[in-house]
């Protein structure tokens, strides 16, 4: 099944059942924004949030034609996730302050810049996991596990999030890719693996790799600064 869409591009990953505060200052999204107002009562209010591979989420300033600058040199990954209004406050200057909850998984299969003042994209809905087996449980466990190991050396309070991991194997999976300190790429290819258990053996290999990193730079004595270039040549 297809479907067109609002699009808006960020330097981020949104997922399924995930918050994403936005600040609205851009006249396009401004009129993004004002386009999902003013659907009919009980209409899904959504966007589709996809992430930047190359360009900036800032539009350079319009051509002198008054055409929309569009796409202007970004590209996008194929994979997104749409995000569902869920708080609107409207700005003395004309912005918007919104808070969304990422919804529904999709395929990016089309762009067209000229439809409204903002992207829109044709997309083809994802599948969405079915009921997790005894298997995707086990996983989720062992996942929980390392998730909580991996807190306890990023942050003062681990057990503050620990505390709050979710049973679901589904919604744990979507919790963990955007809550550990991964990368945009990272983030973008566990959005895009179709089954949860495939993206809980995912998490498990990113968590074991980052854990390591972070034990790694714990143990060596030199600033941080100095593991991050090569040594210079003799």
């Amino acid at each position: 099944m297809t479907a067109r869409l609002p699009v808006f591009p960020l330097q981020t990953v949104l997922f399924p059942g995930l918050v994403l505060p936005l600040h609205i200052f851009e006249e396009r999204y401004r009129a993004l924004i004002r386009h999902l107002v003013a659907r009919p009562e009980g209409t899904p209010r959504e966007f589709g949030v996809v992430a930047i591979e190359r360009g900036s989420e800032v539009a350079p300033p319009a051509p002198a034609d008054g055409s929309p600058s569009g796409l202007a040199g970004m590209t996008l990954h194929e994979v997104g996730c749409t995000a569902e209004l869920r708080q609107i406050t409207e700005l003395a200057d004309g912005g918007f302050d919104v808070v969304t909850v990422g919804r529904r998984r999709f395929r990016l299969t089309g762009i067209d810049e000229h439809a409204a003042p903002y992207l829109t994209g044709d997309v083809e809905w994802l599948p969405e996991p079915e009921e997790a087996d005894e298997s995707t449980g086990l996983l989720a466990a062992r996942v929980i596990a390392v998730f909580r190991q991996y807190l306890t050396l990023i942050r003062p309070d681990p057990e503050a999030i620990a505390e709050q991991l979710p049973d679901d194997p589904t919604v744990l999976s979507h919790l963990v890719a955007a809550t550990a300190a991964l990368t945009v790429a990272d983030r973008q290819r566990l959005l895009a693996i179709d089954d949860t258990a495939g993206r809980l053996r995912a998490e498990l290999r990113l968590l074991s790799r980052e854990a390591a990193l972070l034990r790694q730079v714990r143990a060596v004595p030199v600033p941080l600064r100095e593991l991050a270039s090569p040594p210079a040549p003799n």
